[in-house]
């Protein structure tokens, strides 16, 4: 429960929240599109990519990036850029690893290379991240180096953070009316996209919130749809006793819904509940096939580990007398920093920015 968790705040400057993209590969050099490595502090990804792509004479509509990031907090990634019609893509490339752009403040670009094709959402193979977590109370840090230890060796609910329904919150609602025709929908296609997602986020929140309540996110069940840790290939629990050794090994975990039109429903017990929570949502005889054009969907895993986790204690130099621990981990893609340091500490008013990062 939350007031058994010791109070920790995030975000007290940019410079508490570092995130490190770490790339699924390394441009090969060759091809039209241009990648550039940035840090941007203080702002988001939509600017920082509108930005660059203006100091460059490029088109931001036609900008891709692996995933958003916070916007209080320097973080470093990728984004690709087309270049215009009879530009040659070495010689932009060259004038952006040359620094020195115009209206960059805040962003400080690394170097540029050459690809042959565009970043597209999910195209990294992680985050990396170094978080400042200040006034813990002194006493409770034993119970924070036991939390950190369990987010390791036993991982967390994988739960979309409150980044991912918009600064509002209201993403999913609005979601939910323009698919409905009950309210006019966004023209921007990315724009789309994101309330889309927060409206997936939405069943998947709420049906890893019932399987939490119930003891079994972590728990194999006949039917489920098991995800594999290493490989993150799918199967159906049909050895449950075998499939929960499996699990508590932390070599699998079940999955949750991101609905869609071809996304795999398990079998069982899981799809009841699946159905019963995803029309609770939608609404009965909501369609799926009007959402092709918007992502196919597919599986998420209901926990995550985090992984090369250490802490250390700093110094915190407010004056009043709590301790600051700054802790250093790894996520897979899709996964939330906040949502893990939420299962340790208690973060009162971490309020919605953007996403730190998106897998779809």
């Amino acid at each position: 429960m939350a007031a058994e968790r010791p109070h920790g705040i995030l975000k007290q400057s940019p410079e508490d929240f570092v995130v490190e993209e770490l790339p699924a590969y390394t441009p090969s050099g060759e091809g039209t599109h241009v990648y550039v490595r940035f840090t941007k502090t203080d702002r988001t990804t939509l600017d920082a990519v509108r930005a660059i792509a203006r100091a460059l004479g490029c088109d931001p509509r036609d900008a891709g990036f692996a995933g958003m990031k916070d916007r209080r907090a320097v973080t470093t990634q990728t984004i690709s850029l087309q270049p215009p019609r009879g530009v040659d893509p070495r010689a932009l490339a060259a004038r952006a690893a040359a620094g020195g752009l115009p209206g960059l403040d805040g962003i400080a670009v690394h170097d540029a290379s050459l690809h042959g094709n565009k970043l597209k959402p999910g195209h990294l193979a992680g985050n990396r991240f170094t978080i400042v977590v200040r006034g813990v109370p002194r006493e409770a840090l034993d119970a924070v180096e036991a939390g950190l230890a369990r987010v390791a060796t036993e991982g967390v609910p994988n739960a979309f953070g409150a980044q991912r329904f918009g600064r509002q919150g209201d993403n999913a609602r609005r979601a939910l009316a323009w698919l409905r025709g009950e309210e006019r929908g966004p023209s921007d296609r990315r724009v789309q996209r994101l309330l889309w997602s927060a409206l997936q986020s939405a069943v998947f929140n709420a049906v890893l919130d019932a399987r939490v309540a119930g003891g079994t996110f972590a728990t194999p069940l006949a039917g489920d749809l098991l995800k594999l840790r290493t490989s993150g290939g799918l199967f159906v629990c049909a050895d449950v006793q075998t499939d929960e050794g499996r699990a508590r090994a932390g070599d699998l975990s079940p999955t949750g819904p991101i609905i869609g039109g071809s996304m795999r429903w398990p079998e069982g017990a899981p799809l009841a509940l699946e159905r019963r929570i995803a029309a609770s949502i939608l609404g009965e005889g909501f369609d799926l096939e009007q959402t092709r054009r918007l992502g196919e969907g597919s599986r998420r895993a209901l926990r995550v580990w985090a992984q090369d986790v250490r802490w250390e204690n700093v110094e915190d130099d407010s004056g009043h007398g709590d301790a600051c621990i700054r802790v250093y981990f790894v996520l897979p893609k899709g996964a939330y920093a906040t949502t893990v340091l939420a299962s340790v500490f208690h973060l009162p008013g971490e309020g919605a920015t953007e996403s730190e990062s998106e897998d779809s």
